[in-house]
């Protein structure tokens, strides 16, 4: 049914569970996972650090570069426990507002399925969905699934 999976991630624990809801259903459908951190960027400028913005963007970078690794880490070397062993994975990481980015990427790559965290790092899961989620849900041309 589906071909290709796309995960936003940020690293937070409603992206790590949506990333386990991802690999069973790209296991039962045979489907590929794509694995998208979005970076964005806003941080002011302090004329009295000339290396602020630069030492930020790649503190920023990083950050963004081990939340996509750390799920490719552990499918690669756990194996999801026997459950995913034909699971093909791509990781991006792109720059920009996360919503668009993400909505982006479902056109680009053909995505048939977002899998999403309720919320990222930002808090008030227990309250509401993320603006980010929020955004993808109303403006995504495929099905959405909100893992909380």
């Amino acid at each position: 049914m589906y071909k290709k999976i796309l995960l936003p991630t940020d690293g937070s624990e409603n992206s790590k569970r949506a990333g386990k809801h991802a690999i069973w259903i790209a296991d039962k459908s045979g489907a590929d996972i794509i694995v998208l951190n979005v970076v964005e960027f806003y941080y002011p400028q302090i004329s009295a650090l000339p290396n602020y913005r630069e030492g930020l963007y790649d503190d920023i970078m990083m950050e963004g570069e081990t939340a996509v690794e750390s799920f490719r880490k552990e499918l690669e070397l756990n194996q999801c426990n026997g459950v995913c062993k034909t699971v093909k994975l791509t990781t991006k990481i792109k720059e920009g507002k996360a919503h668009l980015e993400i909505l982006e990427s479902i056109d680009e790559d053909d995505v048939d399925l977002v899998v999403m965290g309720a919320s990222g790092r930002h808090g008030l899961d227990r309250f509401m969905l993320g603006s980010v989620t929020e955004r993808v849900i109303r403006e995504a041309k495929c099905p959405v699934l909100v893992v909380h």
